[in-house]
């Protein structure tokens, strides 16, 4: 198999923007954290597959940190970037950015790092093209995200606890 081009991360980057409607709201009127996770997953998902071109599926999601609320109204600015490549699989930030569209405010209110893993039309684990790091702080995030992806390897091979605890169908 020929070995696959470097790209450069600028080269998936992926911006939307959503505006908070009263159906995306919870209780105290700020954005349900479900729709905002959705909305990560989705931005993240485009910019995976814009860089390998290929179907990708999501296979975790990690560092999903909610910093502030966001109201009703106010519009939301995702942005999202492969940050790091392995065989298979990307690592991909996605950082949320709400305005408050009455006073021009904007602030970091959402961020996560997500993996997902290239797939072909029949399902197959497929490679990815390699990033082409140009910066100090582009290798720096890679350098990152291969401590974390080695973790998330180390973790997944344990049984963890707490899935012994939760037993399916044990409520009602």
């Amino acid at each position: 198999m020929a070995e696959l081009a470097p790209k450069s991360p600028r080269e998936s980057e992926v911006v939307m923007t959503q505006m908070i409607l009263p159906s995306d709201a919870n209780p105290v009127n700020a954005a349900f954290g479900g729709k905002v996770m959705e909305w990560i997953d989705i931005c993240a998902a485009v910019a995976a597959q814009r860089h390998c071109r290929q179907v990708v599926v999501t296979a975790s999601m990690d560092d999903l940190h909610f910093h502030s609320a966001i109201k009703v109204g106010w519009t939301v600015t995702l942005h999202s970037r492969v940050i790091a490549t392995f065989r298979t699989s990307m690592e991909v930030g996605v950082t949320v950015t709400a305005e408050n569209f009455l006073t021009g405010e904007k602030h970091l209110t959402t961020s996560a790092l997500l993996t997902f893993v290239a797939l072909s039309a029949n399902g197959e684990k497929v490679p990815v093209p390699p990033l082409l790091l140009e910066t100090d702080e582009e290798r720096e995030a890679f350098q990152e995200a291969q401590q974390r992806r080695a973790e998330r390897i180390a973790r997944n091979k344990k049984s963890p606890s707490w899935l012994r605890v939760i037993k399916p169908g044990a409520a009602g």
